[in-house]
């Protein structure tokens, strides 16, 4: 028995896989593996790596906060932001990355640290898994549909 994925932002749904093997879930407490059959729960999302396997195949997405549903069959992830790790532009990702560090290092108003706190741990994130997949090149990626909704 297969688990339903499905990863949603607040603009659109980004992933859905109805046919998975394993969800693997950064949650605020720690990293959780879900696999078909998995036991409730409602949690919170942390920064980090949400990995879905199927097979020989995966699927990355960095997650940036948000909730999980996890239910028998099913796994919806409602994340404040989320990139699938082949959609990360690795050249914008170090701009920011760098702009966010030099906004730090140079002092910024109040009101902005905390925007260029968060924007320097996305970038670390994204570009820490950017590493992960392409250090794995032999990886499949999941063959899915994204959906405009």
């Amino acid at each position: 028995m297969p688990i339903h994925v499905e990863i949603v932002t607040l603009e659109k749904k980004i992933f859905e896989e109805p046919e998975a093997d394993m969800v693997v879930i950064p949650a605020s407490e720690g990293e959780m593996g879900v696999l078909p059959r998995h036991a409730p729960v409602l949690t919170t999302l942390g920064f980090g790596e949400l990995v879905v396997r199927k097979g020989n195949a995966e699927e990355r997405f960095a997650i940036y906060g948000g909730v999980v549903d996890v239910r028998p069959d099913k796994v919806v992830v409602l994340a404040d932001l989320a990139e699938s790790s082949f959609a990360i532009d690795t050249e914008a990702i170090e701009a920011a990355r760098e702009n966010a560090r030099r906004m730090m290092a140079e002092g910024v108003p109040e009101e902005l640290n905390r925007e260029a706190t968060l924007s320097l741990r996305r970038a670390d994130l994204a570009i820490k898994i950017q590493r992960k997949v392409q250090a794995r090149p032999g990886v499949l990626r999941i063959v899915h549909q994204e959906t405009e909704e």
